[in-house]
């Protein structure tokens, strides 16, 4: 089999990418070692930034997101009891963000590739990346009992961090920067319309929590809880109950309680690899970096990644120039660090560090506090959380 991008990965960054370059009459393989099933209901992010909203509307995958997805124009901070409106259109000149699942992100993509797309392989399982290196790369996989090759004169992982495309950048060449956290989210899922029509992210002495919603009939709600915790070892009432002392107010506002259909704990961790490129071997979202989720920047920064891949590969078939390829990975890093940065402002301004002192605890405030009376760092905070420009 042969194809001009050969793409391991069939997440929302190995999905949209392929309908990128459909849309530009560039052929591509998608190889994904999971089943469709699997990957239409697997549960990860659900914030859309501004910019990811406009990419999907313009490559013709935003009808049912703009039909049954949640605009959301803020954010409430609460912390001391208080509660602030960050108000995004009027901080950033109009621009806001969406609520609209990953889930249906790809079941969406899923279904225009199928339709009118190159070959979508679910159950094909990349084995290996060989001759990155050469101008003619190629994947080494197995699907339906049988291993076989795709020659490609691209190769774009979009495999996760444990796939096999970072393994085929020589460890020599690459350098990693990360930090664990000391504590994760209990996350759950529940049958009640949310609480607030918009996220409400909770400083807590307890620690952190965030309401959010998938629909305006199930809510997603995260509390902060040590690193390592069993989200089994939390009943159902307790976990209400703790949501509930984490985001009182000082004013009427309540939690709406209801059945909780599912619970799982996220680790917290922050990662780069560099370079994201070697030879004609491309890295994309999480095979590449990785973010904490305080700041909803994880899908957002694999989009960011496969627009400016398919955009210098569209550049080099119009010109003949590869200038902007050979920068790919100078580019994305730039995006990149930038959420990196945000990721971490926010996972340190709200959650509480096991073992903080009186001092730190403090600052933590006064940090909220600038937020709340000073527009320019209100204003940074609105930038950053809908969006770094996609370059």
């Amino acid at each position: 089999m042969r194809t001009t991008v050969g793409i391991i990965g069939a997440g929302p960054a190995g999905l949209l990418l392929a309908r990128l370059l459909h849309n530009a009459g560039i052929d591509s393989v998608v190889l994904e070692s999971r089943d469709r099933a699997y990957v239409e209901h697997r549960q990860r992010a659900g914030i859309l930034e501004q910019g990811t909203v406009d990419v999907l509307r313009a490559a013709g995958a935003g009808e049912r997101m703009d039909r049954e997805g949640l605009r959301h124009d803020g954010i409430e901070l609460r912390f001391a009891k208080r509660r602030h409106r960050v108000d995004f259109p009027g901080l950033t000149g109009g621009r806001s963000v969406m609520v609209y699942a990953q889930t249906e992100v790809c079941k969406d993509l899923i279904a225009l590739q199928l339709k009118e797309g190159g070959p979508l392989l679910f159950e094909a399982e990349a084995l290996a990346v060989e001759g990155a290196d050469s101008e003619s790369p190629l994947v080494r996989f197995r699907h339906e009992g049988r291993e076989d090759v795709l020659e490609c004169d691209y190769v774009v992982g979009c495999d996760g961090s444990w796939g096999v495309a970072r393994k085929a950048i020589p460890e020599e060449l690459t350098q990693v920067f990360e930090r664990t956290y000391p504590f994760g989210w209990l996350g759950i899922l529940a049958d009640v319309p949310p609480s607030h029509d918009e996220l409400v992210y909770a400083h807590h002495d307890r620690g952190f929590a965030l309401l959010s919603m998938r629909s305006p009939q199930v809510s997603r709600l995260y509390l902060q809880v040590p690193e390592g915790t069993d989200a089994e070892e939390w009943t159902d009432e307790a976990i209400w109950d703790e949501l509930e002392r984490r985001f009182e107010t000082a004013d009427d506002w309540r939690l709406e309680r209801g059945p909780i259909t599912q619970k799982s704990v996220t680790p917290m961790r922050s990662y780069v690899h560099e370079p994201m490129r070697h030879g004609r071997l491309f890295l994309a979202g999480d095979a590449a970096h990785i973010v904490p989720p305080t700041g909803a920047k994880g899908l957002n920064l694999a989009v960011g990644d496969v627009v400016t891949f398919a955009r210098a590969l569209v550049h080099l078939k119009e010109t003949g120039s590869a200038e902007r390829l050979d920068a790919y990975s100078e580019t994305c890093l730039r995006r990149v660090w930038q959420a990196e940065r945000f990721s971490y402002a926010m996972t340190t301004l709200l959650h509480r560090t096991p073992g903080a002192t009186p001092f730190e605890d403090r600052i933590q405030l006064a940090r909220l506090d600038r937020i709340t009376a000073a527009r320019s760092a209100e204003q940074d905070l609105a930038e950053c959380y809908t969006g770094f420009p996609l370059e």
